[in-house]
């Protein structure tokens, strides 16, 4: 599957979002999440020397911190080919049932790993 070819115009924006905030921050990740009202928070990897956090863990810290109470899905642009468990847990505890894309860094989706 690719991001321009079996994804919900909603779920493509996400990973266009993620896209730009990776390749505007140069981070090696990207991620945006959507929350119920269809709001989109948008993060890159936080690397400080006291704090490190993934670019999703970013992406749903800020969504918390405005007010969201679920999620509906989460996009993650990133050359790895696997979301750390923290990540999805991250997301799983307001969306436990959010899809969660992982997408290359030119958006095509990778597919879903077992």
């Amino acid at each position: 599957m690719t991001e321009s070819t079996a994804l919900d115009p909603e779920d493509r924006k996400i990973i266009t979002l993620a896209r730009s905030a990776r390749a505007r921050n140069g981070v090696p990740e990207g991620a945006a999440v959507r929350d119920e009202t269809g709001r989109t928070y948008v993060a890159g990897t936080v690397e400080l020397p006291s704090l490190k956090l993934s670019a999703l863990r970013t992406a749903v810290a800020m969504a918390v911190a405005s007010g969201a109470e679920s999620l509906e899905a989460a996009a993650v642009v990133t050359e790895a080919g696997v979301l750390a468990e923290a990540d999805v847990a991250a997301v799983r505890d307001l969306g436990p049932a959010a899809p969660i894309l992982l997408a290359a860094p030119d958006g095509s989706v990778k597919p879903p790993r077992p």
